[in-house]
């Protein structure tokens, strides 16, 4: 047996003492008093790079059989329909050839839309950097580009026809966007709002009506993007398939980003009231939380579908559609007057 270790005695010295050496402490064998020496590492089976995962090559492998198969399928499918000189081969021939035009059709109209979108977004952006630098050459350009968007529409003849006849007085900088969110985009506003108050009212109906929460999920989804869709096509974007996704990505991110979720429960708070909220039932109470959310929704969207930012136009506020959906009747039995005639 080795002797045991005898504790050191304490010992006096100076501390301008030359013979004292101060000795760096080695961090790699200091133990600390309190936790006591560093566990080893312990590898996890998730961190053994050596291990082989069988279920995703099972699954790997069955999804590449199927691919084949699919592919010798459809290649024996085409290669025994065409070659077949009866009227089968002609119909399958004909078929094929207006599924090939309707999807090269499809593909143009999704490429336009796509097209349209972005030329919306490049006219928002020069138009709020003239209104934070006017500028009458600017502003000029972006009201040729605005002419050229509206024109053919023949709800907006008599004020593109306004407009034009104004714009030639215009001397001063900064006007002539001015005469444009008057006279072109005030317009389309009502009918933008129009837009958002309907699909807020089926919404909330159709999610206190549903006896489902799935049912009532996906018409909310679907009404949304529809809504959006319409949005955009009244401020002269119409955005096809995909051109809907990419704009519902935005404003939901725009919506996101202003806080707008948080927003739609304290207006509900201040329109219905805590206690008349718990006093509500469970459906109807979705229903208007819905119908909230669409409001928020489709505000997003007429703020990101709009050309010109909101110069004298009144700007659309989640709060009116809110108002506009819980309005109470008349001691009559008669609705109050709806700010968004049909």
């Amino acid at each position: 047996m080795s002797d045991p270790v005898l504790p050191r005695k304490p010992v006096l010295f100076e501390p301008d003492d030359p013979a004292v050496v101060e000795v760096p402490p080695d961090r790699e064998n200091t133990v600390d008093p309190i936790s006591g020496p560093p566990s080893p590492a312990i590898a996890t089976p998730s961190q053994d790079g050596s291990r082989f995962g069988w279920g995703a090559a099972l699954f790997s492998a069955l999804g590449g059989l199927a691919a084949i198969a699919a592919g010798i399928w459809f290649a024996r499918f085409v290669s025994v329909a065409f070659g077949r000189d009866d009227w089968i081969g002609w119909a399958a021939v004909t078929l094929a050839s207006i599924a090939g035009f309707a999807a090269l059709v499809l593909l143009l109209r999704e490429a336009a839309g796509l097209w349209r979108l972005q030329r919306l977004d490049g006219l928002r952006k020069a138009a709020d950097q003239a209104v934070l630098a006017p500028d009458l050459a600017v502003e000029a350009d972006i009201a040729n580009r605005l002419t050229r968007l509206f024109a053919g529409r023949p709800e907006l003849a008599w004020s593109l026809s306004r407009f034009r006849q104004h714009q030639r007085d215009v001397r001063d900088a900064g006007d002539l966007l001015v005469l444009a969110d008057r006279e072109l985009l005030a317009p389309l506003d009502v009918v933008a709002r129009r837009i958002v108050m309907t699909s807020c009212r089926r919404v909330a109906t159709v999610t206190a009506m549903s006896p489902w929460a799935l049912i009532a999920f996906m018409f909310v989804t679907f009404e949304s993007l529809r809504m959006i869709r319409n949005v955009a096509s009244v401020y002269g974007g119409r955005p096809g398939f995909f051109g809907a996704f990419r704009l519902a990505r935005v404003v939901t991110g725009n919506l996101i980003a202003s806080g707008g979720v948080a927003l739609t429960d304290d207006l509900l708070g201040q329109f219905l009231g805590q206690d008349v909220l718990h006093r509500l039932s469970r459906r109807l109470g979705e229903g208007a939380f819905n119908g909230a959310l669409v409001a928020r929704l489709g505000t997003a969207a007429i703020d990101v579908a709009r050309p010109l930012p909101f110069i004298v136009a009144t700007p659309v506020r989640a709060r009116d559609f809110l108002v506009e959906l819980f309005r109470k009747t008349k001691p009559d039995g008669s609705a109050a007057k709806s700010k968004f005639p049909a």
